[in-house]
């Protein structure tokens, strides 16, 4: 099984598609079948779900591995799910699951992932041998867990390895559902360049939205592969039904990617544009943050009986400001305006709430 050499359409990557879950046996096979016909050959489907909070749907369990073995018969795709404990591993490998990868959650837990490899071991070499295992990086952005992570796997005697990025886990409002942190994966890649690395941009973007325009920016960064999710009715999906495609929706992405052959310099014109978006998107977080603190000043203040505008402290804030920007390099009238903007905004935001 050359898992990690396979290649799908045109010039495509490795690809892995399916739904979140696995919600029953004819959502299950449909949406394989519609994604066997524009070329995927691994299908992946969450059997055993860890939600975040108790209540949701936490995956249909061990049943929902005949229907994968379903999917193997029928359309000949390799099969993968998610394992997060001996049970599951030890389930998965006797139905015959092709992939197996380790969640974010579990990742984060030595004791989880050595579980994970302990029940590999016990499986002959041969066994071993025709399963392949991907760990995704912990929810947090710890470059030395995910590798500590992969080595358990690996001391398991897995040749067949890879990772997972689907970003990091923060509190507060951000453009993507888990930001993706791009210099910690290329670390990864420089440490470990052997090591092929998959991108999962359903999770990094928690929007269907912005699948292609990571995809794109994952395959320009070198990455290997892509896990995405998809599903035949999304809107009506049980778990992350915000960050699935359909099947078809999910071909017109994978025909539209560009596969680049020319090797780029670190400082080439789409690196250094890949700086800037990144950059770009840190400001527009940060400018959401400096909001909400101004929205909470001006509910302090109404409280308080005082004014909205404070001219003394406006004063204090371009005299400020403007002096550190001859410190880095701006231009002081340019830094003046952009903060007349920005104090514009939180005066219109203490005001209107």
């Amino acid at each position: 099984m050359e898992l990690f050499k396979s290649k799908i359409l045109k010039a495509q990557p490795l690809v892995l598609a399916g739904p979140c879950s696995a919600e029953n046996e004819a959502q299950v096979l449909d949406t394989a079948h519609r994604l066997n016909s524009i070329g995927v050959k691994i299908f992946r489907a969450g059997v055993w779900k860890p939600r975040t909070k108790p209540g949701g749907f936490e995956g249909i369990g061990s049943e929902a591995l005949k229907w994968l073995s379903k999917v193997k018969r029928e359309t000949g795709m390799l099969v993968a799910t998610e394992v997060a404990n001996a049970r599951h591993t030890q389930e998965a490998i006797d139905a015959g699951i092709d992939v197996l990868w380790i969640g974010a959650r579990t990742s984060a837990n030595p004791f989880a992932v050595q579980e994970i490899a302990d029940a590999i071991s016990q499986y002959p070499q041969n066994v071993r041998d025709s399963i392949a295992v991907l760990v995704k990086n912990p929810v947090n952005p710890d470059l030395e867990l995910w590798i500590g992570a992969i080595e358990r796997i690996k001391g398991a005697g897995i040749e067949r390895i890879g990772a997972i990025h689907r970003g990091f886990s923060s509190y507060g409002k951000h453009i993507y559902r888990n930001p993706p942190e791009w210099r910690i994966p290329i670390e990864l890649k420089r440490r470990m360049p052997e090591l092929p690395v998959i991108c999962d941009p359903s999770h990094i973007g928690g929007k269907r939205e912005l699948i292609g325009q990571l995809s794109q920016q994952a395959l320009d960064m070198k990455f290997d592969g892509l896990i995405i999710e998809s599903h035949c009715n999304p809107e009506e999906a049980l778990s992350d039904k915000e960050q699935q495609l359909t099947p078809e929706a999910l071909g017109e992405i994978l025909d539209s990617l560009i596969i680049r052959d020319k090797n780029d310099t670190t400082e080439s014109l789409d690196d250094l544009r890949r700086r800037l978006d990144a950059i770009d998107n840190d400001l527009l977080e940060i400018l959401a943050r400096r909001m909400d603190v101004a929205r909470e000043i001006g509910q302090y203040k109404r409280e308080h009986g005082m004014s909205v505008v404070q001219p003394e402290r406006y004063k204090d804030l371009i005299r400020n400001r403007v002096g550190m920007s001859a410190q880095l390099g701006l231009d002081e009238e340019f830094v003046k305006r952009i903060i007349a903007e920005i104090h514009e905004e939180s005066v219109r935001l203490q005001i209107s709430n």
